[in-house]
């Protein structure tokens, strides 16, 4: 992401309990596992699943796997701006 200029080096995962979803307006869920592994999400809340390869499950040099998360980064963004 630094290569694009975006700092992620604070951010952390965290959990998403029902009262952040009830206040949501779009749910966005990436993979199958996150499709899969999410919590009910209420049917107040627009749901959208882009089926993106998980570039953590890369294999390959290191030049191949740091080219799936770029391509998964330009696929989000891609997404993003078309939303």
């Amino acid at each position: 992401m630094a290569e694009i200029g975006i700092d992620i080096s604070q951010n952390k995962s965290e959990v998403i309990d029902l009262e952040f979803l009830n206040s949501s307006d779009l749910v966005v869920t990436l993979c199958g596992d996150a499709l899969d592994n999410c919590p009910v999400i209420p049917k107040s809340v627009q749901h959208i699943h882009w089926g993106l390869e998980d570039p953590a499950k890369a294999t390959g040099t290191e030049e191949e796997i740091m080219s799936m998360f770029r391509k998964t980064r330009n696929e989000i963004e891609k997404k993003i701006k078309d939303l």
